[in-house]
């Protein structure tokens, strides 16, 4: 069964950062790319990033240069560094693998 459950999400300033972990267990973690997706109150669910297997990170438009994306295959995990946080980036943060997510972090970015 694939699990995935994340953390380190919270209430941060605009400007702030935040460090996202999504810890998974019940696949092949090191053959599988992950992802980050995330959904605002009232909106679509939005691609985020994705590390592949080799560690090739991808981004939304919106988030290059303030997001970094990275994995650890040796503790199963992949983990969103998050700076220069804005208002908009305020949403539930889902750990992704195909067609599977957790159950979400909440990022609230507010003064």
């Amino acid at each position: 069964e694939v699990r995935l459950v994340e953390s380190g999400g919270g209430l941060v300033q605009p400007g702030g950062s935040l460090r996202l972990s999504c810890t998974a267990s019940g696949f092949t973690f090191s053959n599988s790319a992950m992802s980050w997706v995330r959904q605002a109150p009232g909106k679509e669910l939005e691609w985020v990033s994705t590390i592949s297997t080799g560690g090739t990170p991808a981004y939304t438009d919106s988030v290059k240069g303030r997001f970094t994306i990275s994995r650890d295959n040796a503790k199963n995990t992949v983990s969103l560094q998050m700076n220069s946080l804005k208002s908009e980036d305020t949403a539930l943060y889902y750990c992704a693998r195909a067609s599977s997510r957790g159950q979400g972090t909440q990022v609230t970015v507010s003064s």
